[in-house]
């Protein structure tokens, strides 16, 4: 056992096409993040599932007991892989995500998953505040666009934008095909 663990953030249906919240290039972003975890599980590295529901059922999305807030089926848990609910955009916050990855002394964390501006965003930030050393997967992150004061922003800005911040002072930031190939 190593002492990094993958982080997989709200890969839920409902950011999917037919969900109620379907983010632009989500089934990319899925798709390597599907690359991302065979190759943590071929490692035998730790894999941590994080699943939002909103605690109420008149949610705009990710309704308890939904199937929009089920995880993809790109990404399922397999048994023994820890699926920690969270009800905030930062996976840390009121949940046992810290207990996990301190039980396992889990020092490093790659994170990959959804929105780029809200709890991918929210999560690394507290990781780093933790300590953690953070890496991020930018292609296997996805996102929606955006509007402020009456400027739209396209998907790709606001993942763009948010990557280059996290990348400034938090974390890794890194490509699918960097993380498969240089963990080797």
């Amino acid at each position: 056992m190593t002492d990094e663990a993958l982080i997989i953030v709200d890969l839920q249906n409902d950011y999917f096409p037919g969900g109620r919240w379907p983010l632009v290039g989500i089934e990319d972003a899925a798709g390597n993040g599907r690359l991302v975890l065979s190759h943590f599980r071929e490692k035998d590295m730790a894999v941590v599932h994080i699943r939002h529901e909103f605690p109420a059922d008149n949610a705009p999305f990710f309704a308890p007991g939904s199937y929009g807030a089920q995880i993809n089926e790109l990404v399922l848990p397999k048994e023994g892989e820890p699926v920690v609910l969270k009800h905030h955009p930062n996976a840390f916050r009121d949940t046992n995500l810290k207990t996990l990855l301190d039980e396992r002394e889990i020092r490093k964390l790659t994170i990959l998953g959804a929105m780029s501006h809200v709890c991918i965003d929210a999560t690394v930030r507290a990781a780093v505040d933790f300590g953690y050393d953070v890496t991020v997967v930018h292609d296997a992150v996805a996102t929606r666009d955006l509007e402020f004061n009456g400027t739209n922003v396209p998907a790709n800005q606001v993942h763009s934008a948010y990557m280059a911040a996290l990348a400034f002072a938090y974390a890794k930031v890194m490509p699918t095909a960097e993380i498969v190939h240089t963990s080797e």
